[in-house]
C-alpha cells in the first residue's frame, strides 16, 4: 500500500469536507468553531478529538485524541523543538492535551522545553520503556522525569511487547513500575504490543492498567496478518476493556501505508470501536493535525 504524504492527506481532507458538506451537512469551518457547525443525523452526537474522556478505571481523564511522536520512529523530532511547541499548543487549544512520547524516540526534551510554556496540569503525558529488568525500569523513571522535566509521568508502558511469556519474564520491570506508581512517581501503567500472543497476554494480566493497542480495519501494522483476523483482536480488546483497563489505539491510519481513498473507512471503523477510549496519531503539521480533526467529524455527519 502507497504512503500518504502531506499534500495528499490535506488535499484529501479538503474532499471529505466538501463532499459532507454537498451531502446536507452544515459548513465546516476551523476546528475551533467545529463544536458549534456541525451535527449528524438524527441527532447522534459527534465524537471529537478533543472530547474529554476517562481511560479505563485508571482515574485518569484525558482527551479522545493523543499527539504522538514516533511516527517512524523520528518525524517528529525532525519538527524541532519550536515545531512540537507550536503543535501540541495549537492542540491545546483545541481540547487535545494528551502527549505520547518514549525513551525510543528521544522526545522527552522536546517535553521539557513545552513544559516550560505549558502548566503540566493541563496535559496528560504517557512514556514508554524498552527495559526488562527491575534496576533499569526503575533508573528509567527517574532519568524520565528528569529529562522532561516533571515530577511525575502520567503513563508509563513497557514498550514493544513481542514475548508472549512477557508476564513472566518481565515481572522484574512490571515491579519496578508498581513501585514507581505506589510512589506517586507514575499514575498508571501498561504495555504496548507488537505480537497477537503479548496482546493476549497483557489481556489476561490484572497489572496492566492501559493498553497501547494496534488497530484498524485493514491490518496494516498490526498484531495480525490480515483483516479477516481483525476481529480477533477486537475481541480481545474489547474483553480488556470490559475488564476495566484503558484502550488506546495506535497505527489507526497504519503509519501512512493505508491508501488515501481508504482514510475515512480507516477512522469511521476507529469512531466505531467503542472499546477504543482513544487513539494516538503522529502528526508532522499543524495543517495535518487540523485536516485529521475535520476528518474525524465530516466521517461522522457524512454517514
Amino acid at each position: 500500500m502507497s504512503a500518504i504524504g502531506r499534500r495528499q492527506f490535506i488535499k484529501g481532507a479538503a474532499v471529505a469536507v466538501t463532499a459532507a458538506a454537498a451531502g446536507g451537512m452544515k459548513t465546516l469551518v476551523t476546528p475551533a468553531l467545529a463544536a458549534e457547525t456541525t451535527t449528524a443525523p438524527a441527532g447522534r452526537a459527534i465524537l471529537r478529538a478533543g472530547d474529554t474522556v476517562a481511560l479505563g478505571r485508571t482515574g485518569i481523564q484525558t482527551s479522545r485524541l493523543a499527539i504522538g511522536t514516533g511516527t517512524k520512529v523520528c518525524r517528529q523530532r525532525e519538527m524541532g523543538q519550536r515545531g512540537m511547541l507550536k503543535l501540541w499548543r495549537h492542540g491545546l487549544d483545541r481540547g487535545v492535551r494528551w502527549w505520547e512520547v518514549a525513551d525510543m524516540y528521544r522526545t522527552h526534551d522536546l517535553v521539557r522545553s513545552t513544559l516550560r510554556q505549558v502548566k503540566r496540569d493541563r496535559v496528560v503525558i504517557t512514556t514508554k520503556t524498552m527495559s526488562k529488568d527491575h534496576d533499569t525500569v526503575r533508573a528509567d523513571i527517574e532519568r524520565f522525569r528528569q529529562e522532561m522535566g516533571t515530577d511525575y509521568i502520567d503513563i508509563v508502558l513497557l514498550h514493544c511487547l513481542t514475548d508472549p511469556e512477557w508476564t513472566k519474564n518481565m515481572r522484574g520491570a512490571m515491579d519496578a513500575l508498581s513501585e514507581a506508581k505506589a510512589s506517586g512517581h507514575v499514575k498508571a501503567v501498561g504495555c504496548s504490543c507488537h505480537t497477537f500472543g503479548a496482546l493476549t497476554a497483557a489481556r489476561d494480566e490484572d497489572w496492566v492498567d492501559v493498553q497501547l493497542a494496534r488497530i484498524n480495519p485493514f491490518a496494516v501494522i498490526m498484531d495480525v496478518k490480515t483483516p479477516a483476523e481483525v476481529p480477533q483482536v477486537v475481541d480481545t480488546l474489547r474483553t480488556m476493556h470490559e475488564r476495566g483497563k484503558g484502550i488506546c489505539g495506535m497505527k489507526i491510519l497504519g503509519e501512512g501505508q493505508i491508501p488515501l481513498d481508504k482514510i475515512d473507512e480507516s477512522i469511521r471503523f476507529t469512531l466505531q470501536q467503542r472499546y477504543l477510549d482513544s487513539f494516538v496519531i503522529g502528526f508532522r503539521s499543524i495543517e495535518e493535525f487540523d485536516d485529521l480533526l475535520k476528518r474525524i467529524e465530516a466521517v461522522q455527519a457524512g454517514a
